[in-house]
């Protein structure tokens, strides 16, 4: 057989493979549609036994795990895609999902995280800007409520110092203090305590949209019409 020849039927054989995972990722898309998502996962991943680096698949795949909640699951493979992927919005859309996960989670640090990679990809996005803005929102406020927590538990602490310590609260009480303010604290957000109230009492007047916008846009599927 010629060189030619062998060539020619390296190339028939790569096509016909092509089509294989191009034929299951619309098969799982099909179920995807059809609210199947385990299928539709089992689909996706028979795809990627043919070729683990098929974009499509691994992105499809991230979406069906997040519908059924399995979260870390989900973002292994969406991190995995946007490692993999040159294309900027489709790294951007998987860091986004990974965004929606953690918010499912309300792992408010992480999503905040997930949402800046999100944008440093595609700064324009206004979704990816919204779930931001309210991710930092829920992260001030849990950490209003922590450092409120720390503080009570702090004054329940019952006094068991005898007379003679009693002569040096004062200056156990500023080296106590000073030991307080030496303690770890969560990284505090860059919006001011009013800005932060403010903008979630707006966002929680349109809960609806933030799930919207977490359970739809990049969480659809990618169609195989598009050219990858």
């Amino acid at each position: 057989m010629s060189r030619t020849c062998i060539l020619i039927v390296i190339l028939l054989t790569a096509c016909r493979t092509h089509a294989q995972e191009r034929s299951l990722v619309r098969k799982g898309n099909e179920l995807y549609e059809q609210k199947k998502f385990a299928e539709a996962a089992a689909a996706y991943q028979k795809a990627l036994q043919k070729q683990p680096q098929f974009v499509p698949g691994a992105f499809n795949l991230g979406n069906a795990l997040i519908q059924q909640k399995q979260f870390e699951a989900a973002r292994k493979v969406m991190n995995n895609t946007a490692k993999t992927s040159k294309n900027p919005a489709v790294q951007s859309g998987a860091q986004y999902n990974s965004g929606n996960t953690y918010m499912s989670e309300e792992q408010w640090q992480q999503a905040v995280e997930a949402y800046k990679q999100s944008l440093r990809k595609t700064p324009g996005d206004a979704d990816a800007q919204y779930n931001l803005s309210y991710a930092l929102a829920k992260l001030k406020q849990q950490q209003d409520q922590q450092k409120d927590k720390d503080k009570k538990d702090k004054q329940q602490q019952p006094d068991k110092k005898d007379d003679k310590k009693d002569q040096e609260d004062k200056p156990q009480d500023k080296d106590g203090d000073d030991k307080e303010k030496q303690r770890p604290q969560p990284q505090p957000s860059k919006l001011s305590e009013q800005q932060a109230d403010n903008l979630l009492k707006a966002l929680q007047q349109d809960e609806r949209k933030v799930q919207d916008k977490m359970q739809q846009g990049k969480a659809s599927p990618v169609k195989m019409e598009k050219d990858w």
